[in-house]
């Protein structure tokens, strides 16, 4: 805070001196900066055009089957990113961070403008696919980074930080595509060339890791340190479901209004990023209350049922607005909770390939959201009723894993973070 100094803790200077970067001063400030940009990248390309999807529909309206392959053009990134991201994560490990980072930063800007210049709906779902590819590289990447450069309690800060970065981007693509939108549906498009400022700062300004010294391996240490699949594979499975009820208000928000009769789409873009403005505070609240992330995810995701839950009562838009905060909210605290639990179960040699499984599961639940919600909704009449089966669902999962705890004898009240993470 301005105008006190406080005193590092121990933890706090335990972690500096194991980060194998400077954890202070100009350079450290602005690895942190380009670290966060890059990871609001992603998320560029799953809210910015969301607003304008009715007048995308609407310009397309001719072609065969626009009706689905127009919400196509704002999911399928996802889809790329999902089924990429362990590939990508292997590439991270063996080919290195840093090279790759800038790469996919380059090609995301091609990608992503694409669609200025195509005509053909079928080519702007192709460049969106290929948006995809570089968001996995990118994604992983500065995932991966962020797990190389610090370690402990920094290191969950950093990752928190990450998804606050994201979520208040989301708030500012949702604004911005949907004032751009009122212009042209194409003109959102040019925001991507934003990447094209990123990549040469990162080149310069990002160094390369290196394994720590404790953490370099013989041939016959890594025969004694397997990749650790089963404890991976339990929080991916949890990280695919708690995507889906991440991305509900992003992607469905426009819907729920439209049905409540809020037609114009700059209210839309506005209530919306009102709503995901809660997501900011669910991650500052994660990272102040320094707790080990496993015991905490019943009570997030109950949290998240509720707000489920308040949307699927809603009878009027201010009160399903109510209900999207609420549920945002848990989610800030949701993605943060999840990323930090892989990162604690992963070596050096083994973060790239970790980190792209664990996005993999998130995009991967990401993607199939829509297409859930749609099923729900043919099944219970409703949009808002499937949002509510969604809601359901999240409690159970709530339940489930308060009970799998319990039965490990382990303590649901939240503990400070482990030394593992170190």
């Amino acid at each position: 805070m301005p105008g006190s100094v406080p005193s590092p803790s121990a933890t706090e200077v335990d972690d500096a001196a194991s980060s194998p970067v400077a954890v202070s001063g100009p350079a450290h400030r602005l690895r942190v900066t380009l670290l966060m940009a890059g990871s609001c990248l992603p998320i560029l390309g799953a809210v910015l055009i969301a607003p304008v999807l009715p007048q995308m529909q609407d310009h397309f309206a001719s072609v065969p089957g626009a009706k689905a392959l127009v919400p196509l053009a704002l999911t399928v990134p996802a889809l790329a990113l999902a089924v990429l991201a362990p590939f990508a994560g292997v590439i991270v490990d063996r080919l290195g961070r840093k090279r790759l980072l800038v790469v996919a930063t380059l090609l995301y800007a091609v990608f992503g403008t694409a669609p200025l210049w195509l005509d053909s709906l079928g080519a702007i779902i192709a460049s969106r696919a290929l948006v995809g590819v570089a968001e996995a590289a990118i994604m992983t990447c500065c995932t991966t980074l962020i797990g190389d450069y610090y370690s402990g309690q920094r290191r969950v800060r950093y990752l928190a930080l990450q998804t606050m970065c994201a979520s208040a981007s989301a708030t500012v693509f949702f604004v911005l595509g949907g004032a751009a939108g009122s212009a042209d549906w194409r003109v959102p498009f040019f925001v991507y060339a934003v990447s094209l400022v990123l990549a040469p700062l990162m080149a310069t300004a990002l160094p390369s890791p290196a394994p720590r010294a404790a953490a370099v391996e013989t041939p016959a240490s890594r025969a004694r340190h397997p990749f650790p699949w089963r404890q991976l594979g339990g929080i991916c499975a949890v990280t695919f479901f708690g995507a889906m009820v991440f991305y509900t208000v992003p992607v469905e928000m426009a819907y729920l209004l439209d049905d409540l009769g809020v037609k114009n789409s700059g209210v839309i873009g506005l209530a919306t990023a009102i709503a995901s403005a809660a997501t900011v505070g669910g991650a500052v609240a994660f990272a102040r209350l320094k707790r080990s992330p496993d015991p905490m995810l019943p009570a997030i995701l109950a949290v998240c049922a509720v707000g489920f839950g308040l949307m699927f009562l809603a009878g009027n838009a201010p009160l399903l607005v109510a209900g999207a905060i609420v549920n945002c909210l848990g989610t800030g605290m949701l993605l943060p909770a999840l990323l930090t639990s892989a990162m604690s179960r992963l070596a050096f040699e083994d973060r790239g390939r970790g980190t792209g499984l664990w996005t993999a599961a998130f995009f991967g639940g990401e993607f199939v959201c829509p297409l859930v919600l749609l099923a729900g909704e043919a099944a219970v009449g409703s949009l808002a009723g499937a949002v509510g089966v969604l809601g359901l669902a999240a409690a159970l999962v709530a339940g489930g894993l308060w009970a799998a705890a319990r039965r490990r004898g382990e303590a649901i009240d939240p503990r400070p973070l482990p030394e593992q993470l170190a």
